[in-house]
């Protein structure tokens, strides 16, 4: 990589380097888009954003990145995803949402799950996160020990779920093992400077109230995000009211976990009211448009969400049900259909939703103190595009990478100041392995399963 005309015999570590790029993003409270500046990052933290002169006259020892064509900004941010389902994306395609997992998804998985297809499927997921400039996943899934140590090994920041259901599965086979299973595994989680860990209770149709009850308290105590799924679909809210006499947020509410402490994913059947408590909760949204258009589960009222004050964040949800993992295409979708649930082309712009899978997705998160803005004192993990035929010419770097096929173009991705792919090849995670273990798995679960 280019050096800087500069030299010193000081010495650098590999934390040690600057960036130099035509656009730098930072995604900061006012939303600045530096021109022709360096990122300096020193032990793996960003301690300058600089002009490139100032950065070869005062960091002219620092290894230097030329980008200087390119668009520097944040690590993305997934806010909800399954990492470990990309082993099954493709399967049981076009069938509603409660036909494809009770009929489909649940069953395979009771069938396949194990320690091997978690590894194999969280390995699949991250490099195919990392080539799309995503930097910090939040998970939700069986044996998140496994995917814990997957994101580690692979360098990838994540939050893994702490996942409760009522009823038995691979991960658990009581209420209460989920809970000292969970427990167990936040404990050996503290202080990993990557991994975190968050509670994550499926949904209110699959976690009753004393359950629910005992993770608000806990939530509480430990500070912990509660992960969940809410009002995915019309039916399922129609059938909690019919057994509970309650709309699931307000049995929500009734429990303590409408607070900020809750990330709430889909959201696709809101009224006003469940806006507005959300609103004054400070719980987080976390928008999934592709799966949800995908599953025919319906439109979560974006536009409406963000006048209320609600934090908003996007996630990909699972390459089962999307059928990818690319986040910058999400986003473009959750822009449009905002534009025209609103009816308006000025709805949710490309500044105010890059925010989304930057700062939005740390501050639902409770990292925004550590990284989604390039500000000095934060935590190296950043990305750069490189714009190429389907991208120019750049009018505006925010749009550009909002608007267009921006994710083919994502070129390196580093992680705390650890790169972890460089022109697009990934340097912690072999693709020949990878490609050759999801054909395993295809094949295994095609000789078993009922693909129709």
């Amino acid at each position: 990589m280019p050096a800087s005309s500069h030299t010193s015999s000081a010495p650098t570590s590999a934390l040690d380097f600057r960036i130099d790029a035509r656009w730098l993003i930072t995604m900061n409270e006012a939303n600045d888009v530096l021109q022709r500046h360096s990122l300096i990052v020193e032990n793996g933290r960003i301690t300058g954003c600089i002009p490139w002169q100032d950065a070869e006259r005062d960091y002219g020892h620092l290894p230097a990145h030329d980008r200087r064509n390119g668009i520097l900004l944040p690590g993305l941010i997934n806010a909800h995803t399954h990492l470990a389902m990309n082993l099954l994306r493709g399967f049981a395609d076009d069938k509603p949402l409660q036909s494809w997992l009770e009929d489909h998804i649940w069953p395979t998985e009771a069938k396949h799950m194990s320690t091997s297809f978690v590894h194999d499927g969280t390995e699949l997921a991250i490099a195919e996160s990392l080539r799309n400039g995503v930097t910090t996943v939040n998970d939700m899934y069986f044996f998140p020990d496994v995917v814990a140590k997957a994101c580690r090994d692979a360098g990838i920041r994540a939050t893994v779920g702490l996942l409760v259901f009522d009823f038995p599965t691979a991960w658990a086979n009581s209420v209460d093992e989920y809970f000292s299973r969970g427990l167990a595994l936040y404990d050996t989680l503290k202080g990993d400077p990557l991994i975190s860990a968050a509670f994550a209770p499926h949904a209110p149709y699959t976690v009753s109230q004393g359950p629910l009850e005992r993770i608000a308290t806990l939530a509480s105590e430990l500070d912990l995000p509660v992960h969940m799924h809410v009002h995915e679909t019309a039916q399922e809210v129609q059938d909690f009211k019919n057994t509970h006499g309650v709309r699931p947020i307000q049995r929500l509410d009734e429990i303590g976990l409408l607070s900020p402490s809750l990330l709430a994913v889909h959201l696709t059947q809101l009224n006003d009211t469940e806006i507005e408590r959300l609103s004054e909760s400070g719980s987080h949204a976390i928008h999934c448009p592709e799966s949800n258009l995908k599953l025919g589960s319906g439109q979560c009222r974006v536009p409406d969400l963000l006048r209320a004050g609600v934090n908003v964040a996007v996630g990909t949800d699972g390459a089962a049900s999307n059928n990818d993992l690319d986040l910058l295409g999400e986003l473009r979708t959750a822009a449009f259909l905002s534009k025209l649930m609103d009816g308006d082309a000025a709805t949710l712009d490309a500044a105010r939703a890059l925010r989304m899978v930057t700062i939005d997705a740390a501050r639902a998160l409770g990292l925004d103190h550590e990284i989604g803005s390039l500000e000095p004192g934060k935590s190296a993990d950043c990305i750069t595009i490189e714009p190429d035929l389907g991208m120019v010419p750049v009018y505006d770097a925010q749009a550009q990478v909002v608007y267009t096929n921006s994710s083919p173009c994502v070129q390196d991705v580093w992680v705390a100041g650890k790169q972890l792919l460089d022109s697009r090849q990934l340097l912690t995670l072999e693709t020949e392995r990878l490609l050759a273990n999801a054909q395993n798995w295809s094949d295994k679960i095609s000789q078993n399963d009922n693909l129709n």
